[in-house]
């Protein structure tokens, strides 16, 4: 097995796997299509923003309001319009560059394990759930950004690195207010408290961050939007903190969302979240915590990783309303908990292929790409059945997808079919989804134009029969 490894104990092929799986990342950035509704719901709000100019309350349509989230990444994506145009690669960039400033955070980690930063970097970008969010329109990767910076503030301070992590500290946690809310503290204060409880570390913790300042600085960057947005949109603040947070973690079936669907799940499916989209890295972790329990709790550092990796499903066994997304904030941790043994691990190149297979897999999408009608046919978007229509009028019976949106700019627009009756004399494309499609041709004189998985489009021309 040693000479397995030879190769794997220097930073050569790491680097180059690094590489690739960012620049793999990017590609798909680029060619993937929005997919509804979640990614395309957050893509097209930030286009709407970047569109109008309005950057105080996000809005899931033009003159509709969206209560369920803070702004923070949609500021990034729209900004990012702003820059590239309105385009996939556009909305999903600030993920990469997350993604990208979440793996130079790790530098500092990797030198006290004595390992180069390509380790780290490689591990946390071969955990599937970090490898999807570096490119995915979503409010998680800012939190994950804000909840890290917290995290490792918290670990300088208390260190002896007082300077300036005392005061990030504060400040994340009013990023992550702006990113999605109060969720950052409680994610980020159980594993604190017990961490300082366990190594008697309360007075120390308690005198080292300057708490008047902090409290001081963390409001002056996180209130002032819910402010703004509550006086701009009456109701934001109370559908926010008591449905988006209270009612939508004890009740799956929450009839008060005003955006999503019900999320119901088995109650523990984190679990299985996070033993699927975490491999094979927290398949090492468990192991190293089975094996080596007793050194792993009287180590401050390690044991404050695995609280932090811990936390987070704990926290979510009992809520039956989430998805795989939730395991998230666990990334960071494990890829710095692999990192400090992984310099005298002696399976290396057993973990680094199981590791690269799902990025070597994720090749196959670039390659199917290229086959035409794999993309069109299959995926859950109304892109191509838009792709190079002309159009000045276009109508989706009954309610219309957040792809449709996103890929027409907004044109779209929802129609009925009473509607449908006083639009006789005119010229317009009409989307439909398949399960409402039944007599939609016949009864306005439609011609069939396109297809796509979900949706069929038709033309109406006056006079045509």
């Amino acid at each position: 097995m040693g000479g397995n490894n030879n190769a794997l104990n220097h930073t050569k092929p790491y680097r180059w796997a690094v590489v690739y799986l960012l620049l793999l990342r990017l590609v798909l950035n680029a060619i993937i299509p929005l997919m509804d509704q979640t990614e395309a719901r957050y893509a097209e709000i930030s286009r709407i923003m970047a569109q109008t100019g309005s950057w105080v309350t996000p809005q899931v349509d033009y003159g509709f309001p969206f209560w369920a989230k803070p702004p923070l990444s949609t500021w990034l994506s729209a900004l990012s319009i702003k820059t590239f145009g309105v385009n996939e690669f556009a909305v999903r960039f600030p993920s990469f560059l997350i993604a990208v400033a979440l793996i130079l955070l790790l530098k500092p980690y990797a030198k006290r394990a004595g390992v180069n930063l390509a380790i780290p970097a490689f591990i946390i970008l071969t955990i599937p759930e970090f490898l999807l969010h570096a490119g995915v329109v979503s409010t998680d990767m800012t939190l994950l950004l804000s909840l890290t910076l917290m995290m490792l503030s918290f670990w300088e301070t208390v260190n002896g690195n007082r300077r300036f992590y005392k005061y990030l500290f504060f400040a994340a946690a009013g990023l992550g207010f702006l990113a999605k809310g109060p969720i950052v503290l409680i994610l980020a204060g159980f594993p604190l408290v017990v961490w300082t409880v366990w190594f008697r570390q309360i007075k120390k913790a308690f005198l080292s961050f300057p708490w008047l300042f902090g409290i001081i600085l963390f409001a002056a960057i996180a209130l002032p939007w819910y402010w703004m947005a509550e006086k701009r949109t009456p109701g934001f603040l109370e559908y926010f903190f008591v449905g988006e947070h209270f009612k939508r973690f004890f009740d799956a079936s929450w009839k008060g969302d005003k955006y999503g669907f019900p999320k119901t799940q088995p109650l523990g499916i984190i679990w299985v979240f996070l033993y699927t989209m975490a491999l094979p890295w927290i398949i090492y972790v468990t192991l190293k915590v089975i094996k080596l329990k007793k050194e792993i709790l009287k180590n401050p550092w390690l044991l404050f990783l695995l609280l932090w990796i811990l936390w987070t499903p704990i926290f979510f066994t009992i809520s039956t309303s989430l998805i795989h997304t939730y395991i998230l904030p666990t990334v960071v941790p494990i890829a710095l908990f692999v990192s400090w043994f992984w310099k005298n691990e002696e399976k290396k190149k057993i973990w680094f292929v199981t590791a690269m297979a799902v990025p070597v897999l994720a090749i196959m999408g670039i390659v199917l790409w290229f086959v035409p009608g794999v993309f069109e046919n299959n995926t859950n978007t109304d892109k191509y059945i838009l792709k190079d229509r002309k159009y000045s009028k276009l109508f989706y019976l009954n309610e219309k997808t957040y792809s449709s949106q996103f890929y027409s700019r907004g044109v779209v627009k929802t129609v009925n079919r009473e509607e449908l009756n006083n639009r006789e004399a005119e010229q317009y494309l009409l989307l439909v989804k398949k399960g409402d499609s039944a007599g939609v041709k016949d009864a306005y004189h439609l011609k069939k134009i396109g297809e796509s998985k979900k949706s069929l489009l038709f033309e109406h021309i006056p006079g045509k029969k």
